[in-house]
């Protein structure tokens, strides 16, 4: 998925010449996803399903609340697992994810990170996906998006949404960034995770005020420390996230010199002739290539002890309205 266009991320006012071409179009997305809804069938698993997904196309820390998740379940001892649909691997599953035989091009750069956390599993079939976990010992099973998807049922939903970049300008594909309204899918949903720093968490809970929405629980995405200083570092950072920017950020924040920030399109192959190109370019500029675990997840193994990696983690400002979910469903 390449970056999104710029007037998909503009406020909320009048729209431009695209958005009102596109207005038509979003109209059509916003009734052929209704109607999906509506359609089902919800498949019921005797396992608890937890999913957690988002009203916007592409990332809004949809992975490290996951991986966050399935750490606090299992420090209560419930066996974890992870249904995922596998974006950008060729396996239909449900296949579990083995991080010493598979790759990403085969299971997915997100699931492949999960896995080095929990059992994780990919199905195209997320019912299929859920049977086969429920099948292989799963006491509670966190489902990796699938928010928008009719055909499991799901014990508590939890939308998580990036509150720096929030709802971009508020329209549904393709004239905005948004799979469904947020009314609608509020509606829906039984937790509203708002990820970013403390300023940008107010600002967007003021701007959705107005609009019913479920309890909130708040969060920030922290480095992970491990030892190493950035302070100084001159870095060329590439990121094919859902804001790569924000990567961008974290490391200017850490005190890193970024002499060039490459932007790749969400979950863009990392080929040997791009990674030629991004080396030789920081072996001019005197500079470490540094990217993302996500990312990491895709390099050719050759360049794998090439590129340094900054880990980021979930930290929940309070865990008390997650807990609070949990227990209405008997976790």
């Amino acid at each position: 998925m390449m970056q999104p266009p710029r007037f998909w991320q503009n406020p909320p006012r009048r729209p431009g010449l695209m958005v009102r071409l596109l207005a038509p179009l979003s109209a059509v997305w916003r009734w052929l996803g209704k109607r999906r809804l509506k359609r089902g069938p919800w498949h019921k698993v005797a396992a608890p399903v937890i999913c957690v997904g988002n009203l916007n196309i592409g990332g809004t820390g949809k992975t490290p609340t996951v991986i966050a998740l399935a750490a606090h379940l299992a420090e209560r001892g419930l066996a974890v697992h992870v249904v995922s649909r596998g974006y950008g691997g060729s396996l239909e599953g449900p296949v579990k994810v083995d991080p010493r035989q598979h790759d990403a091009s085969q299971v997915g750069d997100e699931p492949l990170l999960i896995a080095a956390f929990c059992d994780t599993w990919i199905a195209r079939n997320r019912r299929a996906g859920a049977i086969a976990a429920e099948q292989a010992g799963a006491d509670v099973i966190v489902l990796d998006d699938g928010f928008q998807n009719p055909s499991l049922h799901k014990d508590l939903s939890i939308v998580v949404v990036d509150a720096v970049a929030g709802f971009g300008n508020g329209r549904l594909f393709p004239a905005g960034p948004l799979r469904e309204l947020p009314r609608d899918g509020f509606a829906r949903a039984d937790l509203l995770l708002v990820i970013g720093g403390p300023k940008s968490r107010r600002r967007f809970l003021q701007e959705i005020a107005d609009t019913p929405h479920p309890p909130v629980a708040e969060a920030a995405l922290k480095p992970l420390e491990t030892g190493m200083s950035w302070q100084g570092q001159r870095v060329l950072a590439f990121a094919g996230i859902g804001r790569p920017e924000k990567f961008f950020a974290t490391l200017r924040g850490l005190g890193a010199e970024v002499v060039h920030a490459q932007a790749l399109g969400d979950h863009q192959p990392l080929t040997p002739a791009l990674m030629k190109r991004l080396e030789t370019e920081a072996l001019l500029r005197g500079a470490q290539l540094v990217t993302t675990e996500k990312d990491a997840t895709r390099l050719p193994d050759d360049f794998r002890a090439r590129v340094t990696t900054l880990p980021v983690r979930l930290q929940l400002v309070d865990w008390g309205p997650i807990d609070t979910a949990l227990k209405d469903i008997g976790l």
